[in-house]
């Protein structure tokens, strides 16, 4: 009876945790990388980039490091904005969320460390325990969240995601379908959005801020453009890396 059993570990042997759930399938792995050219207005800008940099730990969660950069140079403006952040790979909520804005020269850094199961977030700085949804969802990480929740034209989304509470609701309305190149030469169907989050960033109200998302599997942003004070800045897709679409890991 006993010959087809497993020998039992020896007492104080360190036990095997079962294997957790499988990873979600995404459109994107680690690797990707979409590199845009800036314009403002008619006069180029600089460029931009919007990768999936790598598979980090926060707290014990495995999560992407997204990162979202924007250089550029006028005669009279400059700026070097960077976005990262830190999105479950099981679940795609926000864990942590980091800013690090250079422009016309003046630094500004900005850090918070989101705690979705307590339901607050901290500043980096300010020691005030401020409220989060149940599920946040930071600036960076909505271009990802886009890509794997259902839209259709002529209809208008509201989430309460947005990871500061009182800046809830966000709305996403897909206003129409445009079809635009890609860099590979290809010509697809998009979905254009006009997200909207009460904030002064990208998103804000005042941005009229214009997404064209590829409307197939891959879901890849080719066109992004946003009114600021200084100008409106068109980013279009000019470069793609796109590594095999697996599951979370990317390794």
């Amino acid at each position: 009876m006993l010959q087809g059993a497993a020998p039992s570990a020896p007492q104080g042997a360190p036990q095997s945790s079962p294997p957790g759930p499988p990873r979600p399938a995404y459109p994107w792995a680690v690797g990707e990388t979409l590199t845009y050219s800036a314009k403002l207005g008619m006069l180029s800008l600089g460029s931009g980039t919007l990768e999936v940099a790598r598979i980090d730990t926060v707290r014990g969660t495995e999560s992407f490091r997204f990162r979202f950069r924007l250089q550029g140079k006028t005669i009279i403006y400059s700026l070097d904005d960077v976005l990262e952040s830190y999105v479950g790979t099981h679940d795609l909520i926000s864990r942590r969320f980091v800013q690090d804005f250079t422009e016309n020269d003046k630094p500004k850094h900005r850090r918070y460390e989101i705690f979705p199961d307590s339901g607050y977030f901290l500043e980096e700085g300010h020691p005030e325990h401020r409220p989060t949804p149940a599920d946040p969802l930071d600036d960076a990480a909505f271009f990802y969240f886009v890509r794997v929740t259902p839209l259709e034209v002529g209809k208008k989304y509201v989430y309460q995601r947005y990871f500061r509470k009182e800046k809830n609701p966000v709305t996403i309305e897909v206003t129409k379908r445009e079809r635009l190149e890609l860099p590979d030469g290809s010509t697809v169907d998009c979905l254009v959005l006009h997200p909207v989050i009460d904030t002064k960033g990208m998103f804000s109200k005042r941005s009229e801020t214009r997404i064209w998302l590829t409307d197939d599997a891959r879901r890849l942003p080719v066109q992004i453009r946003s009114k600021f004070p200084f100008g409106t800045i068109t980013l279009r897709l000019k470069q793609m890396v796109l590594p095999p679409a697996t599951t979370a890991s990317g390794r």
